[in-house]
């Protein structure tokens, strides 16, 4: 592979084939980055209910355990 690219100009190597890289696999690369970015969505989601339902809990414990019930 090296000494296909050894008698390229630079631009080739740094310009041209990132390029033809991105054009090829641009919609696999776009697939995976929104795959991605929607689990982190979905994992925050998650995490911000059950904070929420944790406090709630905490919440309603508190105040039914101040006035002696159980």
């Amino acid at each position: 592979m090296q000494e296909i690219f050894a008698g390229l100009p630079w631009w080739v190597k740094w310009v041209a084939v990132p390029v033809i890289a991105l054009v090829v696999f641009g919609g696999l690369i776009a697939s995976v980055v929104g795959f991605v970015i929607g689990l982190l969505f979905k994992l925050l989601v998650f995490v911000a209910v059950v904070s929420g339902l944790v406090y709630v809990v905490r919440k309603f414990m508190a105040g039914s355990s101040s006035r002696g019930d159980w």
